[in-house]
């Protein structure tokens, strides 16, 4: 079965901050559909119980107070998290589909761990892991696509919904379902031009330089997946070199779809 015809279980989460390995999740979303199953969806609001930065709050606009009046507890969250998207993938063979899935995953997986929960590999069981993620995918396709202005980078996830035809809403995006879902749509939306003619794509995506979604047609997940670990390493290095520009000890993780854990040292102690 080719990768966009199976079940999906879109994933995002939102957070404290941008660093996987401290930082905490405030709200995660997994929505699962397709492959002729009924759709589900479960959506979380946790008490991080660390305050929410203002540049957090700024994103996604759930303040420290609102998430601890409201929100359930953090290790109650993150492991009903993990076991949702760990059914998703058992019981229902759903494929992962998220934007920068690494940061997600990650922030996940050390959640797991500063709580002794089990990760999400540990719940797999064996199963296999096979994620879609529409910014390697994106990359692929249209390497050369510019910053849409100042404030709006070529692979931020609203430019991705924009070159795809899609809707957006600025008032519910950085909400967690509604990143997920929009990551999902994109991701059906650059697999079914992977499987048109050339000259049946929208005007505007043929006149991207050197612009190419045959690298997706037909492939299995299982395919898919192992592809986007060759394409996500390349397009960190290739970033790494472009920083290194101007920073000589630039470095960029090009590790996918999650980035190693690491045992801390005697010295830095366990995840507080």
């Amino acid at each position: 079965m080719t990768w966009h015809l199976g079940r999906w279980a879109a994933f995002d989460t939102e957070t404290t901050g941008v660093d996987v390995e401290n930082d905490r999740i405030v709200t995660a979303a997994v929505h699962a559909r397709g492959g002729g199953i009924e759709p589900e969806a479960g959506e979380w609001l946790a008490d991080p119980g660390v305050e929410i930065p203002a540049e957090a709050y700024n994103v996604h606009k759930i303040s420290t107070e609102h998430a601890r009046e409201h929100g359930d507890p953090a290790e109650q969250v993150v492991r009903e998290v993990a076991a949702e998207l760990a059914a998703q993938i058992v019981k229902g063979g759903a494929a992962v589909v998220g934007h920068n899935v690494p940061y997600d995953l990650t922030m996940l997986d050390r959640e797991c761990r500063r709580y002794g929960l089990p990760t999400l590999h540990d719940r797999l069981d064996g199963h296999p892991l096979h994620v879609v993620d529409t910014r390697v995918l994106d990359q692929r396709a249209v390497p050369y696509r510019k910053r849409v202005s100042e404030d709006q980078g070529a692979r931020q996830l609203i430019t991705l919904a924009q070159f795809y035809g899609l809707e957006w809403d600025d008032e519910a995006a950085h909400g967690c379902s509604y990143d997920a879902i929009a990551a999902a749509r994109i991701a059906h939306r650059i697999a079914q031009l992977a499987h048109m003619r050339r000259v049946d794509w929208p005007e505007h995506v043929r006149a991207e330089r050197r612009v190419s979604f045959l690298p997706f047609r037909d492939l299995t997940a299982a395919e898919l997946h192992a592809a986007q670990i060759e394409w996500a390493a390349e397009q960190a290095a290739g970033l790494e070199k472009h920083f290194r520009k101007t920073d000589p000890n630039a470095v960029v993780d090009g590790a996918w779809p999650l980035r190693p854990w690491v045992e801390p040292t005697a010295a830095e102690g366990a995840l507080a």
